[in-house]
């Protein structure tokens, strides 16, 4: 590692190490109070909750140099990721990742829009400018979400309207790229709003190499989140969300070295939900419903222009997801026991350029929630179950249809020594679905035919895993330990006649330790000013194919971000983070050997310095702050992805308004 980054990890570990003199100070906890709902669905205290959950606050979020979601994770070392130009990146957890193209019910990590299915395992079209705050269940979530969420679950939770305000930023740097967004809240008289607009250009931009990557810019990318709500009778509210985007001409520039002048992608995702919650007057029983949809579409295209591969054929590509789905649940409050009973329902249509060309994917779902709390609150026992059933269609060429269920149960610890100390453990069951083609295809392309197999059943995984949270007077920290064993993974074989099919042959295990620490060295100082330095870290002591013996791939044993952010709370900041990523063993497709060969990506370093000084403030014209960002400060090559470097050392100026 640069020797910069080893003395930075030295300071921040010793700081949030060292909570001495923060254990003097008798002040109540309140981190442990913190309101969180993608565990259980509903909301509950964080000191409550069994499994690892990281929280993304909309501070964090604002003193990001990130977007969009793929790099706000990216920035905070959860776990490896793979990010192109082009507006493509998926994110992992615990050794899986999301799925960033066809639907999401074929990842293995699933991002969540307030709480239901966001329709794409692409991390770039989940924007940040109207996000209040990001949930992560590191673990197993296949109980509370249904397939996808074996390495974990992301939960964007956009914002809800509280106040009445507005504002308007914009701003630019380098490599021509230019923003500007507009959005405000609102609330009077039961109705509540909350929206913002985003536009954001660049052009192609150097590598901390120096060389130019050439085609990386876009044309434009577009964002829109709205949030409305009626609230009426102080228990019932109706909602809509809707959440749009839209990236055009985002160049798909290949390998650097062979880079291709003129590929480019036209990608998009929207969707509309309408939410209504109640509850009786008491509070003992509440309740939600809502249906959605939304649509997920990429088109590549492939000029003859320049064709350094021959993927380039002229021909434009796409692959659609229509989306649709519906969710119920209903809350009962029995003494020291709270049940939560619900059902889900998601209905995919995919139509692509690829095989299959047409498939639909139906999949109901039931599930169980509870929770039981003993010994004056200090000990929390949860548990849960989920049965989901799916039926499979493939229309083009056309197949057959098949049946698929599955049934997932978790439970869970968590005891409280202390009140400012929580002792848990849990065990939680994953699952993915075998794919249309997987099942039901029954195809002959090339003199070959392609069949699927209506046996397979669901990859899964079986995670074990203890922890603790302490919080204290500006200290922060969470220690986890998890085991994940991960079985029936899907792979190709090839039958007695030769046609080609899929058989579930592979197991892994997947280990390691889950570090979160900080210390607001302000608390115990007695600073207005928020002072705080801190570690988040993925250490993976094992990652082995259980079939080979040898490391599972496109996954670094060591994931970690650190820094020190700085803030009167009050609009003015500073925040600096490293996110370090060690090397992983990857497969060198760029090398044009067939099968590629297993080769080492190195692993990298990148700093970011992000600062925001509010100048102006006004009960008539408003406020003024000025936002500056130096992006990979020391401009450092590195790579997300073999041969698909990323900008090198860039700046960015801009100017809010709120009145």
């Amino acid at each position: 590692m640069p020797k910069y980054y080893n003395s930075l990890l030295c300071i921040s570990l010793l700081a949030v190490c060292t909570p001495a003199a923060a254990q003097q100070d008798d002040a109540p906890p309140t981190m442990m109070d913190e309101v969180v709902v993608t565990e259980s669905r509903i909301e509950e205290r964080k000191r409550d909750v069994s499994a690892n959950i990281t929280t993304i606050t909309r501070e964090d979020i604002e003193q990001s140099a990130s977007r969009d979601l793929g790099s706000l994770l990216a920035e905070r070392g959860l776990g490896h990721v793979q990010k192109y130009p082009g507006s493509l990146t998926s994110i992992g957890v615990r050794g899986f990742r999301t799925d960033s193209h066809g639907n999401d019910l074929q990842g293995k990590v699933l991002i969540l829009l307030d709480g239901r299915r966001a329709g794409t395992g692409n991390a770039t079209k989940i924007l940040t400018e109207n996000i209040e705050r990001v949930e992560v269940i590191r673990g197993p979530g296949s109980v509370q979400y249904g397939s996808a969420g074996i390495g974990g679950v992301i939960n964007v939770i956009t914002r809800k309207g509280t106040d009445n305000s507005a504002y308007v930023r914009g701003g630019g740097g380098s490599f021509g790229r230019w923003e500007a967004a507009a959005g405000g809240t609102a609330l009077t008289k039961g109705f509540d709003f909350a929206g913002a607009l985003s536009y954001l250009t660049y052009d192609d931009y150097d590598t901390g190499g120096g060389d130019t990557f050439a085609n990386t810019g876009i044309d434009g990318q577009y964002g829109v989140s709205l949030q409305g709500g009626y609230t009426f009778s102080e228990r019932h509210r109706l909602g809509l969300i809707f959440t749009g985007f839209d990236v055009d001409h985002a160049g798909s520039p290949g390998y650097l070295s062979v880079n291709d002048l003129d590929d480019y992608s036209d990608k998009s995702n929207y969707s509309l939900d309408a939410r209504y919650t109640g509850a009786t007057e008491s509070g003992a029983y509440q309740w939600m419903a809502r249906y959605f949809f939304g649509k997920d579409k990429d088109k590549w295209y492939n000029p003859t222009a320049s064709n350094p591969d021959f993927w380039d054929t002229g021909i434009p590509s796409e692959r659609t997801t229509d989306q649709q789905g519906a969710q119920a649940q209903i809350t009962g409050l029995f003494g020291m026991h709270t049940l939560t009973a619900g059902f889900d329902w998601v209905d995919y249509k995919v139509e692509s350029s690829f095989s299959p060309q047409d498939s639909t994917y139906h999949n109901p779902a039931l599930f169980l929630l509870g929770k039981g709390s003993y010994l004056n609150d200090s000990l929390i026992v949860s548990f849960g179950m989920r049965y989901d059933w799916f039926k499979v269609e493939v229309k083009e060429p056309r197949g057959r249809e098949e049946d698929q269920t599955n049934w997932a149960p978790k439970i869970g610890i968590a005891w409280l020594p202390m009140d400012n100390l929580k002792l848990r453990a849990q065990y939680a069951q994953g699952f993915m679905m075998p794919s249309a083609d997987q099942l039901a295809i029954d195809s002959t392309a090339f003199g070959r035919r392609t069949v699927g197999n209506p046996n397979l059943d669901p990859e899964s995984s079986n995670t074990y895993e203890v922890g603790a949270d302490y919080f204290q007077s500006g200290f922060d920290g969470s220690l986890t330990y998890f085991h994940t064993d991960f079985k029936d993974k899907i792979v190709t074989d090839f039958l007695s006649d030769g046609s080609q099919s899929w058989i579930n042959s592979g197991d892994a295990t997947i280990a390691g330790f889950e570090i979160e620490l900080g210390y607001d060295l302000g608390v115990p100082m007695g600073w207005q000013w928020e002072v705080r330095p801190y570690v988040n870290a993925t250490l993976l002591t094992q990652l082995e194919d259980e079939e080979t013996g040898e490391d599972l791939l496109y996954i670094p044993d060591t994931s970690l971000a650190t820094g020190i952010s700085v803030s009167n709370g009050m609009g003015t900041f500073g925040r600096f983070n490293v996110a370090y990523y060690s090397s992983q063993d990857v497969q060198d497709w760029e090398s044009g050997a067939f099968p590629a060969p297993i080769v080492s990506l190195d692993g990298f370093t990148v700093a970011d310095l992000v600062g925001a000084y509010k100048f102006y403030e006004n009960p008539t014209y408003g406020a003024f702050t000025l936002r500056g960002e130096i992006n990979n400060i020391f401009d450092e090559e590195y790579s997300y992805v073999k041969g698909y470097p990323m900008p090198g050392i860039n700046f960015y100026l801009g100017l809010r308004w709120d009145f």
